[in-house]
This record gives C-alpha cells, sequence and structure tokens, in this order.
C-alpha cells in the first residue's frame, strides 16, 4: 500500500501564501477525479494479509496479532450475502457480530478517538492516526471527520502547523477514496477560516452540491463570520444569499454577523433589512446584538438616512398588511436619533418615548395551517390509533376555554406532584373563563394511576374531571406535549404550561408562526407563599416593532423563569417634521 507522508504530500502547497494555499481542494474537477479514479487507497487485503507491527496500538486487544485471519473472515462477514457465517461455518448472533466490530483495529481507533474528541486531545488523535496508517489500519469516514474536527477546533501556538496537518489529512480521505459526508466539508471549511481563508471556506460549501450534500447552518459558518471579521460585506451578501437558496435559514448569530459588518460598512439598507429578518425570525435578541443595533442608531451615518417626507397611506397600508408593528416603507425622518434603554409598562406603554407598542395580529388561516402540520407531525411520532382518538374525543368536548399541562403544573415549585396545586389553578382558570367551563387538563396514564393519584380525595377530583369531560389521559408511550399543544391550538385558547418548548419536539415546528402564536397563548403560573398567580400574555407582541412614524422598539431576551424582572428594550425615536 503507498502511503503518504505529511511531510512531504503538501509540500507544494503549504509552501504558498493564501489564498492559492488549499487550491488543490478547491478545484471541483481536480477534487471529483482524485475522489473517483485515485489509484492511492488502502486495501482490506493488505491489511489482513500482513502482521500488525505494533501491539501497543490496540492497548489490551493483543489477540488481533494473533488472530489475522478471524478478523478477515469478520471483515467479510459484514459485506458477503452470506453475512450471518463466522470462522467455521458457526452462526454468529447480532451481538456477536457488534461485539466483532468494537474489538476490530478500526472499532477500537473509533474508541480512542472519540476519547480525544471529548478531550479535545488533538496531539494524540494524530500520533494515533499515523500509527494506524503505519500498521494498516482502514479508516473510515468516521475516523478521518473525527481527525478533522479536532484539527478545526485546536488553537495554540501551533495553530498552524494543525490546520495544514488538518488538510493533508483531508487530502489522504480523498485519495483513499473515503466518501466525504456534510460534517467533512463542514470541518474542512473550518480549517480554511482558522487559516483566515473564508474563501476557500466558501469554495468547499459550495462543492458539496457535487457530491450530492445539502449544507446545513453550521457550513455556512466559517466563511459567513470569517467575510464579516475581515470586512468584506459583498462576500459575506454572497454567502447569505447561497444559504436563502439552499433553504438555510439564519439564526441570530449568523445575522448579528451581517448586521455587524452593515453597520461598519454604512449600509443602511442593509441594516433595514437585517432588522426586519431579526424582527421575523429571532424577535427578541440577546445583549451583543442591541449593543450592534445600538452603535448604528448612534452613528453619524444613521442620522443622515431616512426619508424627510414619505407616503403616509403607504405607511398605514404596510402596518396593515403585515398585522400591525411594522411598515417595511425604509428609514423614515432624517436627523440624530435618541437612543434609550427603557421598560414597557402592563399595557406596553413605551417608558421613554410613551408610544403603546402593537399587539400584532395572527391570521386566522395560519393558525389552521399550523393545526393541521402539527397532527400530522403528532401522528409521525405518536401511535396513530392513539392520537387519531384523542382527536376524535377532543371534536366531541371541545372547545374549551384553557388547556392546561397537569404535569408541569403540579410540578411547578415542588418536590413531588401535587395534585392541589393543580387543582388551585383549574379553579382560577374556571373563574375566569366566560362560560365558567372548567379547562382541559392533559395528564399521562403514569400520573393518575399511580403515587399520589392513589391518594382518596385525588381519585374523586380526577373522576369529577373525568366525568365534566375535561381530563384527557395520554397512554403509556405517548408523549403529553403533542396532546396538550395540539389541544390549544386547535381550541384557539390559552395554554397553561410553564415549559418554554424548546427541546426537539418544538424546534420541529419552525421559527416563524410558533413562536408569534405561543405569546399570545401561553400562561405562566407562578407560586409564592400567598397562593399561585397566573401570568396572562401581554396585550402587546414582544418584537421588534417599528412605527408609522419611523420610531423603533426591540425587546432583548430574559430569563424566562424569571417572572418579575422587567424586560428591557432599546428605544430608538428622532423628531419627525409635522
Amino acid at each position: 500500500m503507498l502511503l503518504c507522508s505529511r511531510s512531504t504530500i503538501f509540500a507544494p502547497f503549504i509552501a504558498k501564501p493564501s489564498p492559492n494555499l488549499f487550491s488543490f481542494f478547491t478545484k471541483k474537477t481536480h477534487l471529483l477525479s482524485l475522489f473517483k479514479n485515485s489509484p492511492i487507497r488502502c486495501n482490506h487485503n493488505y491489511f489482513f494479509g500482513k502482521p500488525i507491527k505494533d501491539s501497543n496500538f490496540f492497548g489490551a486487544h493483543d489477540l488481533f496479532v494473533n488472530k489475522k485471519a478471524k478478523f478477515c473472515n469478520l471483515a467479510i462477514s459484514g459485506t458477503s450475502p452470506r453475512n450471518e457465517k463466522a470462522v467455521g461455518g458457526n452462526v454468529m448472533s447480532l451481538r456477536e457480530k457488534k461485539k466483532a466490530r468494537r474489538e476490530a483495529p478500526e472499532g477500537v481507533l473509533k474508541y480512542k478517538l472519540d476519547m480525544c474528541s471529548k478531550c479535545r486531545d488533538v496531539v494524540e488523535g494524530l500520533r494515533l492516526y499515523d500509527e494506524a496508517r503505519e500498521n494498516g489500519v482502514e479508516l473510515n469516514q468516521q475516523h478521518y471527520n473525527v481527525l478533522l474536527y479536532l484539527c478545526s477546533q485546536n488553537g495554540g501556538e501551533n495553530v498552524n502547523d494543525l490546520r495544514k496537518q488538518g488538510y493533508e489529512i483531508f487530502q489522504q480521505m480523498i485519495i483513499d477514496k473515503v466518501p466525504p459526508n456534510e460534517s467533512t466539508f463542514t470541518n474542512a471549511a473550518r480549517l480554511a477560516s482558522a487559516m483566515e481563508d473564508p474563501e476557500m471556506a466558501f469554495d468547499l460549501v459550495k462543492q458539496m452540491k457535487s457530491f450530492g450534500i445539502l449544507p446545513k447552518l453550521r457550513s455556512y459558518g466559517p466563511p459567513l463570520f470569517g467575510f464579516c471579521k475581515k470586512g468584506m460585506a459583498d462576500k459575506a451578501y454572497e454567502v447569505d444569499a447561497h444559504m436563502i437558496e439552499y433553504g438555510v435559514v439564519a439564526e441570530e448569530p449568523e445575522l448579528s454577523a451581517l448586521l455587524k459588518v452593515s453597520v461598519d460598512v454604512n449600509n443602511a439598507d442593509k441594516v433595514y433589512e437585517l432588522l426586519h429578518r431579526l424582527r421575523t425570525s429571532v424577535r427578541q435578541v440577546t445583549e451583543s446584538t442591541v449593543a450592534i443595533i445600538e452603535d448604528w442608531f448612534k452613528s453619524k451615518h444613521a442620522a443622515k438616512t431616512g426619508k424627510e417626507n414619505w407616503d403616509v397611506r403607504k405607511v398605514k397600508e404596510g402596518v396593515a398588511r403585515g398585522g400591525g408593528g411594522w411598515h417595511g416603507q425604509g428609514w423614515l425622518g432624517c436627523g440624530q436619533w435618541r437612543v434609550v434603554r427603557t421598560q414597557m409598562d402592563k399595557e406596553g406603554v413605551c417608558g421613554s418615548c410613551g408610544e403603546r407598542l402593537a399587539c400584532i395580529d395572527i391570521d386566522p388561516r395560519e393558525t389552521e395551517n399550523f393545526a393541521i402540520s402539527l397532527s400530522k407531525l403528532a401522528l409521525g411520532r405518536e401511535v396513530k390509533a392513539d392520537f387519531t382518538r384523542f382527536q376524535d374525543w377532543l371534536q366531541q368536548h371541545g372547545p374549551f376555554d384553557a388547556v392546561a399541562d397537569g404535569a408541569n403544573l403540579s410540578l411547578r415549585n415542588q418536590q413531588t406532584f401535587s395534585f392541589s396545586q393543580l387543582n388551585a389553578v383549574v379553579h382560577r382558570l374556571r373563574g375566569m373563563s366566560p362560560s365558567k367551563k372548567l379547562p382541559l387538563v392533559i395528564l399521562h396514564k403514569s400520573r393518575v394511576t399511580r403515587g399520589s393519584a392513589q391518594n382518596p380525595c385525588n381519585k374523586k377530583m380526577l373522576e369529577r374531571w373525568k366525568n365534566s369531560g375535561a381530563l384527557y389521559v395520554t397512554p403509556f408511550g405517548s408523549n403529553d406535549d403533542w396532546y396538550w399543544l395540539y389541544a390549544a391550538v386547535c381550541c384557539k385558547c390559552l395554554l397553561v404550561t410553564n415549559d418554554e418548548m424548546r427541546d426537539h419536539l418544538f424546534q420541529l415546528l419552525g421559527t416563524s408562526f410558533f413562536p408569534r402564536w405561543k405569546e399570545k397563548h401561553q400562561v405562566r403560573l407562578s407560586v409564592s407563599r400567598s397562593g399561585i398567580a397566573l401570568q396572562m400574555p401581554p396585550p402587546y407582541s414582544i418584537v421588534i416593532q417599528e412605527s408609522e412614524n419611523g420610531r423603533w422598539h426591540v425587546p432583548t431576551t430574559t430569563n424566562d423563569d424569571d417572572l418579575e424582572t422587567p424586560r428591557q428594550w432599546l428605544c430608538a425615536t428622532r423628531p419627525i417634521k409635522t
């Protein structure tokens, strides 16, 4: 087998300064032809036909040195049509196959590299790589990706050497005809960006299409942040456009970086566009993003930007079309901005300028479409018969004025499940209901058949709710989150829970409609010595708002568990000519 030395394989490339440093990899035709036609590759027969040179590489697995024939058969069994056969014709169980894969040289190498990844030990990882190649261990996609990750993440005095070694490994991966995946290209792009070559990082992302690989959000980070750091706004916009073309939605870190470079180059139109993108996809921003926005409004260029005269009718039409809270007609007014950190009162009136914030409407059609999407997701993840049964039950017993996440409310500020606390919430909600109807309580079956549910008083209470059609018990094996969320959306009613709905399940619902729905429907519970209190949805929308007279209000993120501390807002106003 032909092995390529790291000291020579990259010599013609690392000797040249950027941007030609990694041109070998960024020429698509060369990269593809190398991957498809390279005569240099690792070979199963070579590895299993030669003795292992250094048994210390395998630690306690000395048997690999003495039982090469067995490993050869195990390797073949993974791809042979008769893969149930092992040495001597004995049938291997699935457990034995897994053990064999785990104890094979490739499996041992994977385990050791994973440990290096956890500890961020790039030196040991590279030593294992050299040793594996010397001993003829065939590296697969997982091995290479961990090595590339290690080289792309580590810094220090020898950071440039590590990056170069990472690209040598990337080259060897292609030479060995190991198919790259998204992780491969992303880590390679990180290597290029770490060597301050975002152009090469972007070229690598663009090449993913040639391999049938779709880029992820993380794939775009290296070129986007690299261009923004260098102040190359036009190139950063090009990366952003590529993301949009491939349906990749930028989140706050990406939008914040684009906003910063736009502020730095005084691109007022881009700043305006990005503020609205933050409004639609992020809504409330972190302190670092607020600081960038604040810098823009305090800048001389911002003071010079804006229309002294505008079409009032078009502005009003824009507000009505968007449901309130923004118009999209560009910067209104001219002159120095007054920028203040402030708070809103309970009615949404700004403590600085006195403007009342809008409560942005939700199109009923959006709610209906969201309910359909939610149903499809739930039916795909729950037992179909169970969730269909719930939908039929809800159709028969609904609608409700409120839905209660029983488990979440019972455990709020409690060490154990508290039915008395849940009962207090139910009574409070019934008193608030215009029809005085009990809210729908959703509880998992384990909550009504075990523990304190067996208490006679609690049993009687649960029976009363059930007879009133106000209790639905989700079956074993189900996720009750789907049930209470679907019920609240279908009934267009309040949802009482302190669950912030941020885990993987709720991420499936997207970042466009769901946060807006949640803001207008979620009721939170606070518990103190004086009893319970329900925090109702605010009468205004907690989102970046642009008023008809050109004022801006930007909300910051808060700790959702802290219901007492007022949210901070950035208020930006300037005199308007009348």
